[in-house]
């Protein structure tokens, strides 16, 4: 946790965008909620033209959608200067002129009630103890995760 799924028009972002969103997005969670990066996962979904509507009308406009799922537990001003730090990192990542083209939602989810690397996850800054208690196996398996190889 968290996830974070980008949406986009059809061929809107190159891989190399992608890349740097991704990046970003990590990097910004991590820095902000001191949650390790490697917790943090980011998936892209693109939509053909005339499969994505506002006002019941098909999409004309530039338009790149972030919605995030992320432990509940944070700060409010935490999760306001996430997000905003992250539309501008979108913003710039994927040379987007209007303020107006990017979008970002948060909704939390109670940590108690997930499960990742087959382990239930800790509350926000439990994650210390709860990688502790892992095993060895458990631990070097979720700490490789966004090392290049």
């Amino acid at each position: 946790m968290p996830t974070y799924t980008c949406t986009s028009a059809e061929g809107r972002l190159s891989a190399e965008q992608k890349s740097r969103i991704a990046s970003e997005i990590t990097r910004i969670h991590a820095e902000v909620t001191g949650a390790p990066s490697y917790f943090a996962q980011m998936i892209f979904s693109e939509v053909a033209s005339g499969d994505w509507f506002m006002g019941g009308v098909p999409v004309a406009h530039d338009h790149i959608f972030v919605y995030g799922h992320i432990r509940s537990g944070r700060a409010a001003v935490d999760k306001t200067r996430m997000i905003r730090l992250m539309a501008d990192a979108i913003r710039a990542a994927a040379n987007v002129d209007s303020t107006r083209a990017v979008w970002v939602y948060l909704n939390e989810l109670q940590p108690r009630q997930m499960i990742e690397f087959g382990h239930v996850l800790p509350e926000p800054g439990d994650e210390p103890a709860w990688t502790e208690a892992l095993s060895d196996a458990d631990r070097s398996f979720m700490q490789s995760i966004g090392k290049r190889r």
